[in-house]
């Protein structure tokens, strides 16, 4: 019996006001799309008319699509960055020098018009150059119509034909896509491989594909008895001699992405107060039994996410056996098999792509400026869904992502986290700062401002900036107003610096029944201290000195306060109402999550 799809199409806000400027607008584009692919020789042609509506305040006299799968081929900006980087381990300019002409991806674009009207374009590797026919106009739209025509790559980076899986089509970043226009301007960058950035809108697209093929994508299937190879030449309309049409509605997205393969085998789960978990695999898999059997945790992940960010806005998500690795995209994710060969393995990149979802897909942040807000906040809180929902029992879920960091910052090699993704040295350095230190940021954060309160600042971000666009600044502004604190100098400090942060206990005095402590600051980087005094009765006792701009302090709990430090002076002492002989240890920052790098001089045994 056929289901009947209601559809709730989200709002798209237009003009957002924010800390950074009075006003930010975005933009819109709504895709329509068919294409018509050849399993044979793994081509298509395709259809695509979109209305983009220009928000912003200026006059645009051209426009720029990306079209990736030009990248894959010899001579490309990607094989050429590839093969002169300093360690990729991909070795991406290996594979396509040594691959036939057949495997190269290609895309061709046959005509383009804008309003009815042919207009002139370029084709710059992976960039469209469009030269309008009239400008669009600030507050105005335009229907922009194409013919275009793909020839497939091997599979080489996400995407691409008969991966590692044997997956017939894994179909990521595979249409001419319009660049972004921000208020940085126009953002069309040549594709390298790393990270991207999308419009908001939404997508009407059609596959026509073999009849022996069952496709996973974003969106909501509008025909979904087709799942299991539904074929039947009594539906009208659908079927095309040996084709069957599967058409997809994708609201409020900024990418569309889909999978293809004649042996998916398709299960689903219903999410308690959540969407339908939609889970694709190949039956000729030797890990069957994994994607059997990890799809209640899967669950579990997405529910934890919703619970502790905020909920989950669509009513489906696929998870595809497809792509290389893991990747997050459109109400979906792309996770390879022969990759995760291990229920760990498989849990681990599950929690982290489902994580994406809320942190890059639902903010939308520029990826490609702000890879550590995409990257680090997802390692971060997927650290944290494994440990909760695997009951791990870790006491600092992302502690290897400070013990990466050390071991970095120690070759002298860092970068900056606002280095762009495509511009880091180092592929290391960019996983580093991406990832890792990305990672540190947020519990990192927590250790600055309070367990409450970070919990409250990941609440506030999502309201404030779902669907949004947000920036680092708008991230830092939710947590200075769930806390009260001043938390620039976080920002500015760990973000856009390789600075460290190294303090010591410098000296310890009996006086009488006292004992006087002599803090040091050694690194550049100034950070509010906790300091844990332990006596030799077992009885601990809890300090926090706050940076004097911070302009406050966390919530204490069990903690004394004490009078501020400021950042500039590099030693502090107080005395304590204890006789030296009394205690057994002291340490700064006893649950490890300050991110100092030389931890030897932390504490005194006595």
């Amino acid at each position: 019996m056929k289901k009947t799809l209601l559809i709730s199409f989200l709002t798209l806000p237009f003009l957002i006001f924010s800390q950074e400027n009075q006003w930010r607008w975005q933009q819109a584009v709504d895709y329509k799309m068919v294409v018509d692919v050849n399993v044979e020789d793994h081509t298509y042609n395709g259809s695509q008319k979109l209305i983009f509506t220009n928000n912003s305040p200026d006059n645009l006299d051209r426009v720029f699509y990306h079209l990736y799968f030009n990248a894959f081929k010899p001579g490309t900006d990607l094989e050429q960055n590839s093969r002169y980087s300093v360690d990729d381990a991909r070795s991406m300019s290996d594979k396509l020098l040594s691959m036939p002409e057949e495997d190269w991806g290609d895309v061709q674009i046959k005509w383009l018009l804008q309003d009815g009207k042919p207009v002139s374009f370029k084709v710059e590797e992976t960039i469209l150059e469009v030269s309008l026919d009239k400008p669009i106009k600030a507050g105005e739209s335009t229907t922009l119509e194409m013919e275009f025509f793909v020839q497939t790559p091997a599979m080489i980076r996400r995407s691409g034909k008969k991966s590692e899986d044997n997956v017939a089509f894994s179909m990521s970043q595979w249409y001419p896509k319009l660049c972004q226009y921000d208020d940085e301007g126009w953002h069309a960058n040549p594709y390298i491989g790393r990270e991207f950035y999308g419009i908001w809108g939404n997508f009407d697209v059609t596959i026509n594909l073999d009849k022996d093929y069952t496709v996973a994508g974003s969106g909501y299937l509008q025909n979904p008895e087709l799942i299991g190879h539904g074929y039947s030449p009594l539906k009208e309309g659908v079927v095309h001699d040996d084709k069957i049409s599967w058409r997809f509605i994708a609201p409020n997205v900024h990418d569309f992405s889909w999978a293809a393969d004649p042996n998916f085998i398709h299960d689903f789960l219903d999410v308690v107060d959540g969407p339908r978990m939609h889970f694709f695999y190949k039956s000729d898999s030797e890990y069957v039994n994994l994607w059997k059997n990890f799809q209640e945790n899967s669950a579990n992940f997405l529910t934890f996410f919703s619970e502790t960010i905020g909920k989950y806005p669509y009513d489906q998500y696929s998870v595809i056996m497809a792509g290389d690795g893991g990747m997050e995209y459109a109400m979906c994710t792309f996770i390879d098999g022969v990759g995760h060969p291990t229920m760990e393995s498989l849990y681990s990149v599950t929690s982290h792509e489902i994580a994406h979802t809320w942190f890059q897909f639902l903010m939308a942040t520029n990826e490609s400026k702000h890879a550590w807000m995409d990257e680090g906040f997802t390692s971060y809180i997927d650290d944290v869904a494994l440990n909760v929902v695997l009951n791990q029992g870790k006491d600092l879920p992302n502690a290897n992502a400070y013990k990466d960091y050390f071991r970095w910052v120690a070759t002298g090699l860092e970068e900056p986290m606002t280095t762009h993704a495509d511009r880091f040295v180092y592929n290391n350095g960019y996983g580093m700062s991406s990832y890792d230190k990305g990672s540190i940021f947020l519990s990192q954060l927590e250790y600055v401002i309070g367990r409450d309160n970070f919990g409250k600042t990941l609440k506030k971000y999502f309201d404030d900036w779902a669907f949004k666009h947000p920036k680092p600044n708008d991230f830092i502004r939710s947590a200075e107003k769930i806390s009260g604190l001043e938390l620039d100098w976080y920002l500015l400090d760990w973000a856009q610096s390789t600075i460290t942060i190294d303090y010591s206990l410098n000296s310890v005095y009996g006086l009488e029944n006292k004992t006087k402590i002599i803090l040091q600051r050694i690194g550049q980087m100034g950070m509010p201290i906790d300091l844990q005094i332990i006596l030799k009765s077992g009885e601990s006792i809890n300090y926090n000195i706050p940076m004097t701009k911070m302009r406050g302090s966390k919530p204490l709990e069990n903690s004394r306060l004490l009078r501020s430090w400021s950042w500039a002076k590099p030693y502090y002492s107080f005395d304590l109402e204890i006789n030296k002989n009394d205690i057994s240890k002291i340490l700064i920052d006893p649950k490890g999550k300050m991110a100092d790098i030389n931890r030897d001089n932390n504490y005194i045994i006595f």
